[in-house]
């Protein structure tokens, strides 16, 4: 491009997308001259879903704002709790991130999961037409403008990763509500009901079910109860900290 120059400064969070702009934060661009700044930010490499305030000269501008020689911009992430206007807040997520979703599953949040790799352009129009945010790793994904909203996740661990939506977007938890394995809604069951759904030793042992209204998959307190005890135990005292 041989239009205007201008120096960008990134903050910190995001220089994982800008690695030339380390070690400084900092670089400068040349532009085309009609491309918007949006435009600009994301061909250096930093999704839309990240930017959470465009400064330029230090005034705050829109991704819409096409930048002329000589200016100062600087790219800021989105505060933390980040709001997400015009719907219930609830998410779509990629095939890479199966552990994710049923962690935020088994907190009560409302998670659709893709578990098969339906390819970018049927996330986005999912996530559009459901109005959900997007979560991946997939950089590529989260530019496409047809996204109602989306972020991006930064780390490939699953504590990790549930510690981080939870902080950036703070959603409402009601653990134990919601089916980990389709997430529909949970309902108290009486034993007969998913009595056959049961080894004869769960049979025996157990009293007390719950099952899915969608799916009808059976849930009880079994051998791994306490694991998932501990997840959800992290996770309110995590959002009571934060209140």
């Amino acid at each position: 491009m041989n239009g205007p120059e201008i120096h960008v400064e990134f903050a910190p969070g995001l220089l994982l997308f800008v690695p030339r702009a380390r070690p400084t934060g900092a670089l400068r661009t040349t532009t085309d001259g009609v491309s918007t700044l949006g435009h600009v930010v994301e061909s250096l490499g930093v999704p839309l879903t990240e930017v959470g305030t465009l400064l330029v000269d230090g005034r705050e501008v829109p991704a819409g704002h096409v930048p002329a020689a000589g200016e100062s911009v600087t790219v800021r992430p989105y505060a933390h709790p980040q709001r997400v206007p015009g719907a219930p807040l609830r998410f779509l997520l990629d095939v890479h991130l199966g552990t994710l979703a049923r962690r935020l599953r088994l907190l009560g949040v409302d998670t659709a999961y893709e578990s098969t790799d339906i390819g970018d352009p049927a996330l986005a129009a999912r996530s559009a037409a459901e109005r959900r945010v997007m979560l991946s790793r997939d950089r590529g994904l989260l530019r496409r403008r047809e996204l109602w909203a989306g972020a991006f996740v930064y780390s490939t661990q699953p504590e990790e990763q549930l510690q981080y939506v939870l902080e950036r977007f703070d959603p409402e938890l009601r653990p134990w509500t919601r089916c980990t394995a389709c997430n529909g809604l949970l309902r108290e069951a009486v034993k007969e009901e998913v009595a056959d759904q049961l080894r004869s030793g769960t049979h025996r042992t157990y009293d007390v079910f719950a099952q899915c209204s969608d799916c009808g998959r059976a849930y009880w307190k079994g051998a791994h109860h306490e694991q998932l005890v501990a997840i959800v135990e992290r996770a309110v005292a995590s959002r009571s900290e934060r209140d």
